[in-house]
């Protein structure tokens, strides 16, 4: 199914490998429990670097960007737990992109995923949209690959939180993001290397500067799956 929501966080940084067990337990069991609990937030996957680099992937499905400036979010940015103001200085080169989605195409979590992030040549961003969103269509009906999704970023007007000043640099943001998803690595780097090349995309209307990434599902999951765990019949 496309994304569970109209908007979505989308976010990369760099664990150094001697933290990537502690990372991997606590965003597992600790911080996807809690964003989740957040009402707005539908699903939570993350994926990691595919060559085994110290690259993090990660993107929440929101039912709408208001939810990301939304009193119950802004409360956990700003009173994080004390595992996570011990992990949140590890998030190395955070690039946090909070987004519209612009087209959804196919599944939103596989196993390997296919990010690239871009801004539009001046006075292209409607040939860009256009020709993104027939490119998602596309991609997500090709043998190997089961879903393409367009988010557009826009900042949510809001006072910088602790998680912020905790990390101790300024977060950047990708104007567009196109994730591909897919069953099948070797096709992922096919369409990163010819349909998404440099010049594919500069024929499509990107700026230079646009990068590509490809990753490896570590972890998904849902806000239901977390339900029963807060409710109160739960014990």
């Amino acid at each position: 199914m496309p994304l569970r929501g109209t908007a979505a966080l989308a976010m990369w940084w760099d664990m150094a490998p001697d933290m990537k067990a502690e990372f991997e337990d606590w965003h597992s069991h600790e911080h996807f429990p809690e964003r989740l609990g957040v009402p707005g937030f539908r699903r939570a996957s993350r994926w990691t670097s595919a060559s085994g680099g110290e690259g993090v992937f990660v993107m929440y499905e929101l039912a709408s960007h208001a939810v990301l400036s939304s009193g119950a979010y802004v409360d956990h940015l700003n009173r994080p737990t004390p595992w996570s103001t011990k992990m949140m200085p590890h998030h190395k080169n955070m690039v946090r992109s909070q987004c519209h989605v612009l087209a959804s195409a196919g599944s939103a979590v596989a196993r390997h995923a296919l990010t690239v992030r871009l801004s539009p040549q001046p006075g292209r961003g409607d040939d860009l949209l256009a020709s993104l969103r027939t490119v998602c269509e596309g991609l997500a009906r090709r043998p190997g690959i089961v879903g393409a999704h367009l988010l557009q970023h826009q900042t949510p007007a809001m006072a910088e939180t602790t998680e912020q000043r905790i990390r101790n640099s300024a977060d950047r943001f990708a104007d567009r993001v196109l994730v591909v998803l897919g069953y099948a690595g070797d096709v992922l780097e096919r369409v990163r290397d010819a349909d998404l090349a440099e010049g594919a995309l500069r024929d499509a209307g990107v700026a230079e500067g646009a990068v590509s990434g490809m990753y490896t599902l570590s972890h998904s999951a849902s806000a239901e799956e977390f339900a029963g765990e807060r409710s109160p019949a739960a014990g």
